[in-house]
């Protein structure tokens, strides 16, 4: 029960802006960084010289959030280690669109060095569904994420052979403590996914526990190309990820955290040296620390049945490769 404690009153981080070094000629990408949590990982890379792309729902959304953070930085700070800002417009509940997002991106560049699945929803009006009728935490942070991280493989792998250190090619798919709090012995129950329960806080843990399986599989499959997979609890911050479910930002707010300091957690999971490919497909916790506690039952759904597990997390993988495999 420590470490769940720890991650409700996290210690102070120990890996920040400071300890990052220039990251001039690295490809950055974060999903959702309109705001928020991801806003303030993009203000951070960009100061450090980084090429950080940030997507939103439109272009609009986008362009202002790039203004606001090249605003923050005072032009004449460092000029030689300034960074540059860009977007592509992203739609994850929608699989018909991303494909196009994916091409603008590639359109752009030919690599990518750290990729953060930052975007996500919870708890909206209960039967809010994606354009394709799946309902909508599991289409905004899972099968997009997982159809859009797929199909800039080639750019990860393009950034795998020019990259001066091993491990420094990341993934990163965002969870939530509730993952560990309240899933059931097996993680997922399978058949929720298809028929979702009236509870949009069951629906948002099928969401949470999926992203953490698919970092795993992500690092199982991908893992000898050289390419880490990190899934993490950020911390609970005060964003605008409660926008649909007000009472539990309420009562939760004594919590909450300020977005800088879980933009932290994101920030040691794609640029800590303590992550290698030696611990490929850890998880972090707040604000910035490897889990060495994990519950003994989401180890177990991890692990494919060949290794001793119960292959859950191969699983829903199979699951998301179904229901996206129209849209490539």
């Amino acid at each position: 029960m420590g470490a769940q404690f720890s991650q409700f009153f996290p210690p102070q981080p120990t890996f920040t802006e400071h300890d990052v070094p220039s990251q001039k000629g690295r490809v950055f990408l974060i999903t959702g960084a309109t705001s928020g949590i991801g806003f303030e990982l993009a203000q951070i890379l960009y100061r450090q010289g980084g090429k950080v792309y940030i997507t939103g729902r439109t272009e609009e959304k986008a362009k202002k959030a790039i203004q606001l953070i090249q605003d923050s930085v005072p032009q004449g700070n460092h000029p030689d280690n300034q960074g540059q800002l860009d977007f592509i417009v992203l739609e994850l509940d929608d699989l018909r669109t991303i494909k196009a997002s994916a091409e603008a991106f590639k359109a752009k560049e030919s690599k990518l060095d750290v990729l953060w699945n930052n975007a996500g929803v919870s708890q909206p009006p209960l039967g809010s569904v994606s354009k394709q009728g799946y309902e909508l935490q599991l289409a905004t942070n899972c099968l997009g994420p997982f159809l859009f991280t797929q199909m800039l493989l080639p750019l990860l792998d393009a950034a795998v052979s020019s990259s001066p250190s091993p491990g420094a090619v990341r993934v990163v798919w965002l969870s939530s403590q509730v993952a560990e709090l309240s899933s059931p012995p097996e993680g997922i129950i399978m058949s929720e996914l298809t028929n979702p329960p009236k509870d949009n806080i069951c629906n948002y843990l099928n969401s949470k526990v999926g992203n953490w399986f698919l970092s795993a599989e992500f690092a199982r499959r991908y893992g000898d190309r050289g390419i880490i997979s990190v899934s993490l609890n950020p911390g609970a911050a005060n964003t605008n990820l409660l926008k649909y479910a007000k009472w539990m930002k309420m009562l939760s707010y004594p919590l909450l955290h300020n977005p800088q300091l879980a933009a932290y957690t994101e920030l040691y999971a794609g640029l800590s040296p303590s992550i290698s490919l030696q611990n490929n497909g850890c998880y972090v916790i707040p604000f910035g620390r490897v889990h060495n506690a994990v519950a003994e039952s989401l180890l177990v759904a991890m692990k494919v049945k060949e290794d001793g597990g119960t292959g859950r997390a191969k699983e829903f993988w199979e699951f998301c490769e179904e229901k996206s495999k129209d849209y490539h």
